[in-house]
This record gives structure tokens, sequence and C-alpha cells, in this order.
């Protein structure tokens, strides 16, 4: 699907300006690379704060269910205990 913030541009031109194209791609245009006037890639933003948001998420759900370490221990103690096993 082509939006309104597509930008169709050529293979040959994509190859020489690809750093300008992944600025405009971080700023949240989509880009169709073609050959031949075909479209054959599509450049588009990642989505990172959603997903970064939703493993935070997780992970502190996953903490708070599990019991807390005992006194005194580290997580980076049960990883170094952990190694020598």
């Amino acid at each position: 699907m082509i939006t309104t913030k597509t930008k169709t541009i050529g293979a040959y031109e994509a190859k020489t300006h690809l750093a300008s194209l992944l600025d405009q791609v971080a700023k949240g245009r989509e880009i169709v690379i073609t050959r031949r006037e075909r479209p054959v890639a599509r450049l588009v933003p990642i989505e990172t704060e959603k997903a970064d948001a939703d493993l935070y998420d997780r992970i502190m759900a996953f903490r708070n269910r599990v019991a807390p370490l005992p006194k005194g221990e580290t997580t980076r103690d049960l990883i170094q205990a952990g190694r020598r096993i």
C-alpha cells in the first residue's frame, strides 16, 4: 500500500543516496525502491518505541510474578553461579 508519505525511487538512485534515504525513513517516510519501474523493495521505519515499551512491560510483569532474590544476592551472582556449573 503506497501512502502520501511514500516516495518511489530507482535502485541506482537509492544506492547513490542511501544515507539520505535512511534519514527520511527515520523521520517516518516510506520509500519504495524500483528496478525498471517495478517495485522490488520498501524501506519503512521500525516501530522501536512500541516494541521496547512492550518488552519492558513484559519483563516487569515477569519480575513481579517471581519471588525476590535472597537478601544480598544479585542477578549477577546467579549468572556467575550458573556459569560454574
